[in-house]
């Protein structure tokens, strides 16, 4: 049997700002967006080479939705990016404006940055080293 996470939803304000800002700032690729009606649309995005999981662009369609922008993940960082140069990947997101909160720093398990998307949602990017057990289980 193989299992795979393929998407992971992310709670947005509107899909065009996010897709702007995931497009523009962090060069993902859009792979769907299809209408579903007037107001819903199925929209999966993706960094460049990703190959098994995307994020799931779900606007928020009621108050305690609306609520959830910005803090899906209480305060913590809750996505992680991971890049093959993070000094690289930093310095071109800084030009784009994208706002860090912490520069990078050479961890144990790998050089880390953490930065905010559009809504302030927390975000590593995160270069990994032979000593990270994600890096290891996914092959890289």
């Amino acid at each position: 049997m193989k299992q795979w996470i393929a998407q992971v939803a992310l709670v947005v304000k509107d899909y065009d700002d996010a897709i702007k800002f995931y497009t523009e700032k962090l060069d993902f690729c859009i792979i769907e967006d299809t209408p579903l009606s007037e107001e819903k649309r199925w929209v999966l995005i993706a960094p460049k080479g990703a190959g098994e999981c995307c994020l799931l662009l779900a606007k928020a369609a009621n108050e305690q939705q609306l609520a959830s922008v910005g803090n899906q993940a209480g305060g913590r960082v809750g996505f992680f990016l991971f890049t093959d140069d993070c000094l690289r990947d930093y310095n071109k997101m800084l030009e784009r404006q994208v706002k860090f909160v912490r520069p990078p720093k050479e961890e144990a398990y790998g050089m880390v940055a953490v930065f905010e998307d559009l809504y302030g949602n927390l975000w590593d990017l995160l270069q990994p080293n032979e000593n990270n057990k994600a890096f290891n289980f996914a092959g890289l």
